[in-house]
């Protein structure tokens, strides 16, 4: 699986956690273990792990605080794990910015599938990140964070960059409205839906020639939004 830093388990069940390790490791991952938030965030330091998976129920330091402090200074995937399955909790981790949330009793195969997932989506965006992205006239360029619109700069606020950043570096690709939120990293606040339709519609008015009648950013209904394909 590369050079990569190692996936760092934080689970105060040392069964559960062996089952997760052992997993990963068929699968060729390394790990590190956690049982307390406390060793977590020491270890998340030492370690710089590719990924972390994280359970929220820790003594010493809970699942929230610790998701918050990595959040402070990383952008590494973080999974979050819990045995509670209220829609308060969901919100509140994707508030915090975690990258997904599975509900114990869980299947092992299946975290390690979505553990692949992620790492597929965050690792392919941040190589796609390095590029010039350009089409039909709009170009944003990553290293300078510069937007502009037949060569017009473009005023963005940073949800709006980082949304438009998401969608032309996957044309074609339909995201959900949960996705979307995941990736602009609202830490701290408890967010909804809606918040995305708010900021698409005031990206679409920015860089749609017609924003009633959108070409770039379509929506897939059902689902979210997604970019035009390339033509």
């Amino acid at each position: 699986m590369g050079t990569a830093g190692p996936i760092l388990i934080v689970e105060d069940d040392k069964n559960i956690a062996s089952l997760v390790q052992t997993y990963l490791e068929r699968e060729g991952f390394p790990t590190v273990t956690a049982h307390d938030g406390e060793q977590a965030l020491r270890l998340e330091r030492q370690c710089r792990p590719r990924f972390v998976i994280l359970d929220l129920m820790l003594p010493r330091l809970d699942g929230w605080a610790v998701c918050k402090e990595i959040r402070s200074h990383s952008n590494v995937p973080i999974l979050m794990l819990t045995a509670r399955g209220e829609e308060v909790d969901r919100v509140l981790g994707f508030a915090l910015a975690a990258d997904d949330y599975v509900v114990k009793p869980f299947s092992p195969r299946e975290l390690v599938e979505r553990v692949k997932a992620i790492l597929r989506r965050t690792e392919s965006a941040g190589q796609a990140g390095q590029q010039v992205l350009a089409q039909d006239g709009l170009l944003l360029d990553p290293d300078k964070q510069l937007v502009t619109l037949h060569d017009r700069p473009l005023a963005l606020t940073p949800s709006e960059y980082r949304l438009l950043h998401i969608f032309m570096s996957f044309p074609g690709r339909a995201f959900s409205r949960e996705q979307l939120l995941n990736h602009l990293q609202l830490r701290g606040q408890v967010v909804v839906d809606r918040v995305i339709d708010v900021h698409i519609g005031k990206l679409r008015r920015k860089i749609e020639a017609d924003p009633t009648n959108p070409r770039l950013i379509l929506t897939v209904r059902g689902t979210g939004y997604r970019f035009a394909d390339r033509r």
